[in-house]
């Protein structure tokens, strides 16, 4: 019994992962037949990957399926109908800390900024930043659903404070800093604090799914944007104190 439950509708997840890597493989053959002409031995490789990228995204969504989606949603039940509900807060602070360290895209991120800065932006330093914003903002989610608080409150004035923030933050972490918002809406992250959210609002009086339950997302992609952009601000500063003992060094006594 056990085993059917676990690969319920693995069928349907086949079918769901071979549509959406589909038209990757049919624009891969065509530009290997217009353009690239790779040897025998190279186009066998991509297609392992290929067959191998499959296979994982079909045991990850299964996963998802069978076990984020259901302990997320199962967790978020539980506390919310406690009187002790407010322990969703640093829970969520929590939950979202650790899910951004597993995010594998976020990690992807950090590698590729560590290489092109020539390791001026440590890998470790953008991940705990990216992940300390992610963390702040299930957080907040938690608390305005508990409290109330409507969800433009929270976006209109992150937004503007980030805005505001491009003008005094290094130039090398504005682009950095709004793909970071967008990466860290991944698979994890979702499959898991988003349903925990919805089980929060399915049991508190006078908060609906549809309403509250949705937007912590919109919450952790302007997190992570604020985090980096903080992040750019100190650089620059200290970017600008090099250059001060620099000009101090030259100037003659």
């Amino acid at each position: 019994m056990n085993d059917i439950r676990v690969f319920s509708g693995l069928g349907r997840v086949f079918l769901e992962v071979g549509v959406a890597l589909a038209p990757l493989l049919v624009i891969f053959a065509v530009v290997q037949l217009w353009l690239l002409r790779l040897p025998r031995k190279r186009i066998a490789i991509i297609l392992k990957g290929l067959a191998l990228t499959f296979v994982g995204f079909v045991l990850f969504m299964q996963g998802v399926n069978i076990g984020f989606f259901p302990v997320g949603r199962a967790i978020g039940e539980a506390l919310g109908g406690k009187p002790f509900n407010w322990i969703l807060i640093p829970l969520g602070l929590v939950a979202g800390f650790v899910v951004t360290l597993a995010e594998p895209a976020v990690r992807v991120l950090n590698i590729e900024v560590e290489k092109v800065s020539g390791g001026y932006i440590p890998r470790h330093l953008m991940l705990y930043t990216i992940s300390g914003g992610v963390a702040i903002s299930v957080g907040a989610s938690m608390a305005r659903i508990l409290i109330g608080i409507p969800l433009w409150y929270f976006v209109v004035p992150g937004y503007l404070i980030a805005f505001l923030m491009i003008r005094y933050s290094s130039p090398a972490f504005t682009a950095i800093a709004f793909d970071s918002g967008g990466i860290v809406t991944g698979p994890v992250t979702v499959a898991f604090v988003l349903p925990m959210t919805l089980g929060v609002t399915a049991v508190v009086d006078g908060r609906s799914p549809l309403v509250e339950g949705f937007g912590m997302i919109a919450l952790v992609a302007l997190a992570p944007i604020l985090a980096v952009l903080a992040l750019g601000i100190m650089y620059r500063r200290k970017e600008r104190l090099y250059e001060e003992d620099a000009k101090k060094e030259q100037t003659p006594c």
